[in-house]
């Protein structure tokens, strides 16, 4: 084959001569460019982004973006960007060229052969994310969400210019058609912000959110925006004289060399507090807020103390990131306090801990020769080394899992905990200690029998809080169970322990799952159907390969009995309309014909029980748990003649009940929401005052929520203790109806508790 033809050099232009506004930072560049101007594989920085931009204005001569400017306009603002940043020459230069393979007649090889390896590869990386766009569809997302953590895996400084790119694009997205917009800005909103604010670029993550919010939500953005500008000369009238008072006292404390500033919110995290704390504008304080630079650790600690000094501290609104990192590797000392009579959020920090806030990864990642990355900062990305693996190890994951997965990694970790060691490990909410376990390793996970947190044994279901240690007891012989599903809280955890069982328990489960599908369809031809079309057609349906990989999904659990019934009477209907003969006893089809026929017949959903999977049996729901819609469910045969008592699967008195007792159960989805609540107890602790009650039973009544039964005990000095029986109609109400009493500024804590 012949060879490509390589690209025919020439020298850099003089700045003035390419008709366009250049930033000072490339004049520069090509003013300070050496002779032997377009070498083969520039030496300098200078020469580098020089030779860079030139080729990118010359590939892209002729070419219009949808605004009518010069396709060449865009690379320079990416690289603009990227620079502001603090990002590498190297980098830089690929920002310069990010679109050039895709849209000229420029190839891989050529642009290899002219400025190297490095550059040509960030430039292939960046192309390869360029065809990835997120739909709705969750499979196909999942696909190209796991294409584009492959190329982040490959280097990371991939997606930095990936987000330069999406963040210019973003300010100049007027010109797309609007269904063009919303796509575009959904993608943002959902992906890309996100991961900015992972590898904490929070310049670039503010940004992306707010321009994506003004496309999503124009009403609400202009509101919010509207009301920002009115209050403005108040707000910095208020923090002006705060400035000056606190520059006072940071002088007589012996702090001389320190920057006081005010940071304005953006507008979509002003927005996003609203929503979650159900409150009006004018009730969000940290509109704005202080922030307090000083030159080194030692100085964060004493400026704080001077703050607090000074103004009275809100209780529990101050969070100490220094000491405990964010998992972006965000540090700074955030406090609230009360200044000229409002609440104000200041946050302390020294200048390297502003530039990592900023800039992210771009501020302090150091490459060796050759585009590593340098070591001490490979840690930072255990997240996403674990995500690829994970996809690597079986490429049958459920998509679902992996968004669920990516979803976790991507958004940031609120309960921090520590090793035995003292390191510190971020955890999602509500994590136990066998999410810990596989945090730290697959195999601590898969052989661990037993937990201390805080020096004390506790059991593996013990929800962690920040600032426990945690050990984990582990043995040779000890294997995952089953039951962990029931309580582990991130996805992670969940699937290592299907792998495990998918790969060490195949028989076990087959035959768990075969004993599940026996119960309910009973033994005559049951070893005809798993033979069946009928059968080999629902394992398709649930992109399983054979009737035995449906079996093992059903015995792990990635499945349920229900839909595999469902899918299996639906297969044996369609074969009935299809076939001309009448059946004979022994075909499955009949069979299950028949068993459809002494099924009492459905009734419409106004009528149907709340519950499937009981019908004909007394049944009544756990106080002790008091199961919502939404949640997952297990039935337990109550002894004696009490029938089915229902369970939420992770009420503790579960793992009482023998497994031969439990009968899977689940709601009815076709359930009528108008006729039918639920009973569900609230614990809320309150700062003791008058009206208190009254003001949460407002909420409440606002909300249509009934509330059957209240009670208060008070002490001398202590807070309140208010216990609510209220009337639901699934989980999604009850967890809305806790944000909302949390949000009140007396509440304490707000627990689910067991119904009196």
């Amino acid at each position: 084959m012949p060879e490509e033809p390589q690209l025919k050099t020439k020298e850099v232009s003089n700045a003035d001569d390419y008709g366009i506004e250049l930033p000072e930072w490339l004049k520069n560049c090509i003013s300070e460019t050496p002779a032997g101007k377009g070498e083969t594989c520039p030496t300098t920085p200078e020469s580098l982004l020089a030779n860079a931009f030139d080729l990118a204005f010359r590939l892209h001569t002729g070419q219009y973006r949808a605004s009518g400017d010069p396709y060449i306009v865009h690379p320079i603002a990416v690289a603009d960007l990227l620079r502001e940043i603090g990002a590498s020459p190297t980098v830089i230069a690929a920002g310069f060229l990010h679109d050039a393979i895709e849209d000229t007649d420029l190839t891989l090889k050529q642009l290899q052969s002219f400025f190297g390896e490095e550059v040509s590869g960030l430039v292939e990386g960046v192309t390869k994310l360029g065809g990835i766009h997120f739909t709705n569809r969750t499979e196909a997302q999942a696909e190209n969400l796991r294409k584009m953590f492959l190329a982040m895996a490959s280097d990371i400084r991939v997606v930095l210019v990936k987000l330069a790119d999406r963040l210019h694009n973003m300010r100049t997205i007027d010109y797309l058609q609007w269904d063009k917009q919303q796509r575009i800005a959904l993608e943002t909103k959902e992906i890309y912000a996100p991961l900015a604010n992972r590898l904490g670029i929070g310049r670039f993550k503010w940004e992306l959110e707010d321009l994506a919010f003004k496309l999503l939500e124009p009403e609400a953005y202009r509101q919010i925006q509207q009301e920002v500008v009115t209050k403005r000369s108040e707000r910095e009238k208020r923090l002006d004289i705060t400035i000056e008072l606190l520059k006072c006292k940071l002088i007589a404390a012996g702090l001389n060399n320190y920057e006081i500033n005010g940071r304005p919110k953006h507008l979509f995290g002003i927005w996003s507090k609203m929503q979650r704390q159900q409150k009006e504008f004018h009730e969000i304080y940290d509109i704005a807020a202080l922030r307090i630079i000083v030159p080194n650790l030692e100085a964060c600690y004493r400026a704080l103390a001077v703050v607090h000094d000074t103004f009275r501290p809100i209780p529990g609104r101050f969070k100490d990131y220094i000491g405990l990192p964010k998992p972006n590797g965000y540090q700074s000392l955030h406090t609230a306090v009360i200044g000229r009579h409002r609440p104000i959020e200041i946050q302390i920090r020294t200048p390297e801990m502003h530039q990592v806030a900023e800039f992210g990864i771009a501020a302090h990642w150091k490459y060796k020769e050759g585009g590593s990355p340098a070591s001490g900062n490979t840690e930072r990305f255990n997240w996403l080394r674990q995500l690829v693996e994970w996809q690597q190890e079986d490429s049958n994951n459920d998509h679902n899992d992996y968004l669920a997965s990516i979803k976790e990694d991507l958004f940031d970790e609120e309960v921090f905990v520590f090793t035995p060691k003292g390191d510190v490990v971020g955890l999602r909410k509500g994590s136990t200690a066998i999410d810990f376990a596989y945090r730290i390793h697959s195999e601590v996970g898969n052989h661990c029998n037993g937990s201390r947190i805080n020096d004390k044994l506790c059991p593996l279901s013990s929800s962690l809080k920040n600032g426990d240690f945690i050990e984990i007891l582990t043995s040779k012989t000890a294997r995952p169970s089953l039951d962990w599903l029931n309580f582990v809280a991130t996805p992670t955890a969940r699937n290592r322990i299907r792998q495990w069982y998918k790969k060490s328990h195949r028989e076990e489960t087959v035959q768990r799952g075969k004993d599940l599908l026996e119960r309910d369809l009973g033994r005559d031809g049951f070893d005809a159907l798993l033979k069946s079309n009928a059968m080999k057609k629902v394992a398709e349906r649930c992109n399983l390969k054979t009737p035995d990989d449906l079996l093992a999904a059903l015995g792990f659990g990635a499945i349920t009995i229900h839909q595999v019934l469902n899918r299996l009477r639906e297969e044996v209907r369609l074969q009935n309309i299809t076939n001309e003969s009448p059946l004979t006893n022994n075909d499955l089809a009949e069979k299950l014909s028949e068993q459809k026929e002494v099924l009492p017949s459905k009734k419409s959903p106004r009528e149907s029980s709340p519950i499937l999977g009981v019908e004909g049996l007394d049944y009544r729901l756990g106080g002790c748990c008091s199961p919502l819609p939404g949640e997952a469910i297990l039935g337990a045969v109550a002894l004696g003649n009490h029938g089915i008592t229902i369970h939420r699967q992770s009420c503790d008195n579960l793992y009482s009940i023998p497994t031969e007792r439990r009968i899977p159960v689940q709601w009815n989805d076709n359930l009528s929401t108008q006729e039918h609540r639920f009973s569900t107890q609230l614990r809320i602790e309150v700062i003791d005052r008058v009206g208190v009650l009254k003001d949460i039973l407002l909420r409440l009544s606002d909300s249509s929520i009934n509330v059957s039964d209240a009670s208060v005990k008070t002490a001398y000095g202590k807070p309140a203790c208010i216990v609510l029986r209220i009337e639901l109609k699934d989980a999604s109400q009850l967890k809305a109806t806790i944000q909302q009493i949390r949000s009140l500024a007396d509440v304490i804590d707000i627990a689910r508790t067991e119904l009196g």
